[in-house]
């Protein structure tokens, strides 16, 4: 699975050829949690509130980079890299 960013420790990752909808994986420490790119709502897992929030923050601001990304691993490309939250 790409790595796309990595901030804070927190890793934020892709699967090729993912199902929909088109979401981003986000892993801190022993934590994960899916996140719909669209919504930006959890889809699945769960991250540390803090965690979550520098997520959130992040991908609000790189919503079309990801969505991107989204089609770059649908087509089974590799992912662009996206700059982390500073």
């Amino acid at each position: 699975m790409p790595t796309i960013s990595q901030f804070f420790g927190i890793v934020i990752q892709m699967f090729w050829r993912e199902h929909a909808p088109p979401h981003f994986h986000a892993l801190y420490a022993e934590h994960e949690a899916l996140i719909d790119i669209r919504t930006l709502d959890t889809i699945g897992g769960k991250l540390l509130r803090r965690a979550m929030a520098l997520v959130l923050e992040w991908a609000a601001l790189h919503r079309v980079e990801l969505m991107e990304d989204w089609d770059l691993c649908q087509a089974k490309q590799m992912p662009k890299k996206i700059i982390p939250l500073e």
